[in-house]
């Protein structure tokens, strides 16, 4: 047990290490492309960063272990919200500009609650058994590529800064670029592989290392960027930051995974589907208690809270 542990912490490592390589030196290819900052911060660096988590989703189908891809993502926004905000937030008071308030969360919301109607299939439709189909993850990349124009059009009106790339030769960002993708490769296989055997050495479900380890382990790069930049006081970044990253592990990395591989839903994953939409409603109505559009120090403290005691719940429950 103890070496799936030791081996679950190194993948996580090498998929970090992994993301940084590829977005650095695909970044730096672009540059020499003519491909503008902005395009590059828009495209290759989002998807870049959300990298670890399409790998281990897209092992995990492929492994037939749905339970580890879709609690990767639904664990991943739980945690987004209640552990990584609530971080941040006990740091310093984070402000929320107002597009993020009444498009962004919303979409997040419309996300994490599209998971639940498209999962429960002998709920909704009568069917014999609850699944993510390939239509399901095609309106899924259909609705992200909506998010996409707008995010767009917010650049275009200079609302979104553009990405400082760094240059390397053509050389450099080649290898940078190829030893991403091998890391990302054996990082998003060693993960899932002992998250598998850890669960079968512990006696554990595979929904529940999916919620927990291996979604907290692939968002570490959101943790850290968060809490660097609530502690900079750069409020934009650390919120825009964790709800784009909900928006992302829905549409895009849950959709992508979809279209490749139909995707079992266990109704027992209802429950933490329904504990991020209350989670992503709760982050939508603290913008109105209080400070108007503020997550001050109170509400981060029992989002971190929040999270304590459903990690708490998930160990009981097994």
């Amino acid at each position: 047990m103890w070496l799936a542990i030791i081996l679950i912490v190194v993948s996580l490592g090498i998929l970090i290490l992994g993301a940084e390589s590829l977005v650095r030196g695909s970044s730096s290819l672009a540059k020499k492309w003519g491909i503008s900052p902005l395009v590059i911060g828009l495209t290759i660096v989002a998807f870049g960063t959300s990298a670890p988590e399409l790998i281990v989703n897209i092992f995990a189908a492929w492994r037939g272990s749905a339970d580890v891809a879709i609690g990767n993502i639904v664990g991943s926004n739980i945690a987004n919200i209640l552990l990584i905000l609530g971080l941040s937030a006990l740091i310093y008071p984070l402000t929320v500009k107002n597009s993020t308030v009444w498009k962004e969360i919303p979409f997040a919301l419309l996300g994490i609650f599209l998971v639940f109607t498209m999962g429960n299939d002998a709920l909704f439709d009568g069917a014999g058994s609850n699944a993510l189909t390939r239509t399901d993850g095609f309106s899924l990349i259909a609705i992200f590529v909506i998010f996409m124009y707008y995010i767009f059009g917010l650049a275009k009106q200079g609302e979104i800064k553009s990405e400082q790339v760094a240059a390397y030769s053509w050389g450099v960002s080649s290898i940078l670029t190829l030893a991403g993708l091998v890391a990302l490769f054996f990082g998003g296989k060693i993960l899932v592989d002992n998250a598998i055997i850890l669960a079968r050495l512990g006696g554990l479900s595979e929904a529940l290392i999916g919620l927990t380890v291996v979604a907290v382990g692939t968002s570490l790069p959101e943790l850290f960027t968060s809490i660097v930049a609530a502690y900079r006081g750069e409020d934009d970044i650390a919120v825009g930051n964790i709800v784009g990253s909900n928006i992302f592990n829905v549409f895009w990395i849950l959709g992508l995974t979809g279209t490749m591989l139909q995707l079992p839903f266990s109704p027992a994953v209802n429950f933490d589907v329904l504990v991020g939409v209350a989670a992503t409603v709760l982050l939508f109505l603290f913008m109105f208690v209080g400070t108007r559009r503020k997550l001050d120090r109170w509400q981060g403290a029992l989002f971190v809270l929040l999270y304590i005691v459903y990690i708490g719940y998930l160990i009981y429950r097994g």
